[in-house]
């Protein structure tokens, strides 16, 4: 099973964007992106300094405008990639790369989306001196401690060593003078705490602006930062990716459900190099790339011809599926094929030791199908049953 998955803020450099406007259509999209969110993405990826680029407002369009030209560098046509690509996830920011890329908003959104994102967390960041530091080595029961003992938050779990600490600036300069045994802290380059309350003001004005974005459910898995599930209703990945700006990122429980899908590659969308680095150490025996210039197109094509296949869900009208979020074993309701639900009906449950979870009709139909039985096991994404829906569809 193949995987994409695309970057946060922090992974751009300077010009990093220039090797791609030899690509035929790199110029006319970047124009019309930066159009549609208002900035000039070319400038942004091929001339600004660090600290230009650094800026939150400015980071975060770049970011997903880069990642979005990647993907269509492999795929021209965005539909070849549901036979294509097994699962998509991001981080952070990322996350509105891979729902593009999925389809479950419009590459357009994703830019007036993130453009508005960028602005209101550097606003949210201006309220309050604070930052983040990245805590390298060390087990993690005794970093989280750590990080709550000087009353910081653990915002990011990337898995392999790497946890995120946010909060107050002088709580992570005290952090960075009294680490834990074998544990190195470094600073990051960010404008403030992100991924904790002190950006509520932010997720405020996603929430305000997400509300009227048309939503439609992938066509592939999309793993959530929130807790690496599978989420097929489009309106809760949108729902999802806007509390996560005050929510922590758990890119950790993301790779753990990419072993549980069987992925077995990962190729990473520009500017790449991050997250194949975090999935070579958590996840050894998964081929990866990271597409970092044009010249890796056809190292990245060889793995798509290898490692690629349809997803589950692509070969089915989207909005009639109920998928389960991760693995676990199936309980089912009084509910029986025929019987017709209202939006936000529990259909079922998934369970396993860690959590349980309801599963409900994201939208009213018909159950006309159940894939699978009182007490089998399921997978991530597996779909659960499908609906007849009311009216004309998703929405």
């Amino acid at each position: 099973m193949l995987a994409l998955v695309a970057p946060g803020q922090g992974a751009q450099t300077p010009g990093f964007l220039t090797p791609w406007l030899e690509l035929p259509r790199a110029k006319d999209l970047l124009t019309w992106w930066g159009a549609v969110a208002g900035v000039d993405l070319l400038h942004l990826g091929t001339t600004a300094d660090s600290e230009e680029i650094k800026a939150t407002e400015n980071a975060q369009p770049l970011l997903v405008s880069a990642g979005l030209l990647g993907a269509l560098s492999l795929f021209p046509h965005p539909s070849d990639a549901f036979g294509k690509v097994g699962v998509v996830a991001g981080h952070s920011v990322g996350e509105f790369t891979a729902a593009a890329g999925a389809r479950a908003i419009t590459a357009e959104s994703a830019m007036v989306l993130v453009r508005e994102r960028g602005l209101a967390m550097a606003q949210a960041s201006a309220l309050v001196t604070s930052g983040m530091s990245a805590l390298l080595g060390g087990e993690r029961e005794v970093v989280i401690e750590a990080i709550n003992k000087h009353h910081l938050i653990a915002a990011n779990e990337n898995g392999a060593g790497q946890i995120v600490a946010a909060g107050l600036l002088e709580n992570l300069q005290a952090l960075e003078a009294n680490p834990p045994e074998g544990v190195r802290v470094r600073p990051l380059a960010v404008a403030g705490a992100f991924h904790t309350f002190y950006m509520e003001s932010a997720h405020a004005r996603l929430a305000q602006l997400a509300r009227s974005v048309t939503v439609r459910d992938p066509r592939t898995k999309v793993l959530s930062n929130a807790d690496g599930a599978v989420v097929h209703s489009g309106r809760e990945i949108l729902d999802r990716m806007v509390s996560q700006i005050s929510q922590p990122v758990r890119w950790d429980l993301c790779m753990k459900s990419m072993s549980e899908l069987g992925v077995t590659a990962v190729i990473e969308v520009p500017p790449a190099g991050t997250l194949v680095g975090l999935i070579k150490r958590a996840l050894p025996g998964v081929e990866t790339l990271a597409l970092k210039t044009p010249e890796d197109i056809p190292a990245a094509m060889d793995i798509i011809a290898r490692h690629g296949f349809p997803s589950e869900l692509s070969d089915n009208p989207t909005w009639r599926m109920i998928v389960a979020p991760f693995s676990g074993k199936f309980t089912h309701t009084d509910i029986q094929i025929g019987d017709e639900v209202s939006a936000g009906r529990i259909i079922g449950r998934v369970s396993n030791r860690q959590e349980s979870v309801d599963l409900l009709s994201d939208h009213g139909g018909i159950v006309i199908e159940f894939m699978v039985e009182d007490g089998d096991p399921v997978a991530p994404g597996q779909p659960i049953a499908r609906l007849h829906p009311h009216g004309q569809g998703a929405h």
